[in-house]
């Protein structure tokens, strides 16, 4: 089969396609026949080495992927072969790829094969870091970085959903501007101009936001205290600018304020049923039409290089997906 391999850690001239031997699945997996991969943030963090560079090489890419079921190992029962499925893999960049069976969930009529990749690693981290993170209340005011993004544009959508008063989508580019307020943003600010934190304020009758979505961190992180509202909450999740959030201790006692950090990986290792429990209510969701999954991209396996500058140029909107095999796009 064909897969993307990263030969070492650096820029995208690491990435290569290779043939490969077909995995097979062994108790408790499944085998997959890729339609869909996601390309996440963290892939290109892995192959710049910011994890650590003691990963054994070649290795594949890719955590999360759409496609049906080709094969399963022992003790694998209700996923016949041919069931349509979204799961967590460890080497999704491929034509096949196997997952823990808990992992692969079925996906329901009404979502194509790159939304339901997509929803693991984006619409997962936007539910958690509104609800389990941010204990999001209706009638509450939430702000929303990179929220052109994958996890951002979902995140202004489930805010929506789950009886937010007023979302608020900042972007760093203002042509995303439109792409924010056409996925349910009630107001757009662009960070990039240093007096978005009034623009906040002026939108929110100077009280401010009640939570607050990070992603970017640095400056930005910063900035987000400025505008935020009384025992308001900040969930930080990456820092997409380069330098984590480093936020005053004495800023956020004037404010009463809360920070929580979150990371889906250790959803995934402690509380996996949750996790599994949220996929399912995002399909049904996404099927139903009340979320919208935007795919920004749709590339072949050897375009994959071209795909992961884009994401790092921060030139996409919505999710950057992986077509494994010849065809124009996912089921």
């Amino acid at each position: 089969m064909k897969a993307v391999r990263m030969t070492g850690f650096g820029g995208t001239d690491v990435l290569q396609v290779a043939d490969v031997d077909t995995p097979m699945p062994g108790p408790g997996e499944v085998l997959i026949e890729v339609t869909a991969a996601g390309i996440a943030f963290g892939d290109i963090m892995k192959r710049q080495g910011v994890f650590g560079t003691d990963i054994p090489l070649p290795s594949g890419l890719g955590q999360e992927v759409a496609g049906v079921v080709a094969g399963y190992g022992q003790g694998v029962t209700g996923m016949p072969v041919g069931t349509r499925v979204t799961a967590l893999v460890e080497h999704g960049y491929a034509e096949y790829a196997v997952a823990p069976a808990h992992f692969a969930v079925p996906v329901p009529d009404g979502i194509d094969d790159a939304g339901a990749a997509a929803l693991w690693i984006h619409g997962m981290t936007a539910y958690q870091t509104l609800v389990d993170a941010g204990e999001l209340q209706p009638g509450s005011t939430v702000l929303v970085h990179a929220a052109a993004g994958g996890v951002g544009t979902l995140a202004l959508q489930i805010a929506k959903t789950l009886g937010a008063a007023t979302v608020i989508g900042a972007v760093g580019r203002p042509e995303k501007l439109d792409h924010v307020r056409r996925h349910r943003a009630d107001v757009a600010v662009d960070y990039s101009e240093r007096s978005w934190p009034q623009r906040v304020l002026d939108h929110t009758a100077g009280r401010g936001v009640d939570l607050v979505l990070d992603s970017v961190g640095g400056e930005i992180a910063r900035q987000s205290l400025e505008c935020l509202a009384p025992f308001g909450r900040i969930v930080t999740f990456g820092a997409a600018s380069g330098t984590p959030g480093d936020l005053p201790a004495m800023a956020l006692m004037n404010g009463n304020a809360t920070v929580v950090g979150y990371s889906l990986n250790g959803w995934l290792r402690d509380r996996p049923e949750r996790t599994v429990q949220t996929m399912r209510l995002l399909l049904t969701w996404a099927a139903q039409g009340e979320i919208e999954v935007t795919i920004g991209g749709r590339y072949p396996l050897d375009r994959v290089a071209e795909a992961h500058r884009a994401i790092s140029d921060r030139r996409t909107v919505g999710k950057s997906v992986l077509i494994p095999r010849d065809s124009t796009s996912a089921r």
